[in-house]
């Protein structure tokens, strides 16, 4: 399968093939609630209806002394490829403070976010991809628990075959866009 998001999507995943309510643990199946929607989940027993909602992930593309802040994923998928800080926001967690929490945990960079760069979706994928433009304020550059290497790129030098995934690639395309 295409490794060109943030994680790699399994069929099951995509489809929410789950089996049990997390409610009472009864069978789940599928059924039309309304008629203009998919099909959902619904508790065979207690008639819970199960909603599929999609993960939501944050990036920030940070620029310092003049370059583009790019890591080398230390993990699954896409290991070894080029991506801009970025991760899972946590439940109840702002966004932004996710962008920077994230950044700050992969590349030992504090930042301030300086605007919304773009929304990422696709529709066979069920993650959401904020990025945010990024100015570095504080930290010394580091490879973090889960990146291998961390580097700064002028746009000349992005290694552009070497990019984890198509929203990599799309996000630094629109930064290089607007600047």
């Amino acid at each position: 399968m295409d490794s060109k998001f943030l994680i790699e999507p399994h069929d099951d995943w995509i489809r929410g093939d789950y089996s049990f309510c997390p409610k009472c643990g009864g069978r789940l199946g599928r059924r039309a609630i309304k008629e203009s929607e998919p099909e959902r989940l619904v508790c065979q027993s207690c008639r819970f209806v199960f909603f599929l909602d999609p993960k939501v992930a944050v990036g920030t593309i940070p620029v310092l002394d003049g370059k583009l802040v790019l890591l080398k994923r230390g993990i699954e998928p896409a290991y070894g490829k080029w991506v801009f800080p970025g991760g899972f926001v946590d439940r109840g967690e702002k966004v932004e403070e996710a962008a920077i929490r994230e950044t700050r945990e992969e590349s030992h960079l504090d930042v301030r976010l300086t605007g919304l760069l773009n929304i990422y979706s696709y529709s066979d994928h069920p993650v959401i991809i904020i990025v945010y433009t990024a100015e570095v304020c504080g930290g010394l550059l580091a490879a973090g628990d889960e990146t291998i290497d961390a580097g700064t790129f002028a746009p000349p030098a992005i290694p552009w075959a070497d990019l984890a995934f198509p929203s990599t690639a799309q996000a630094l395309r629109d930064y290089l866009a607007r600047a």
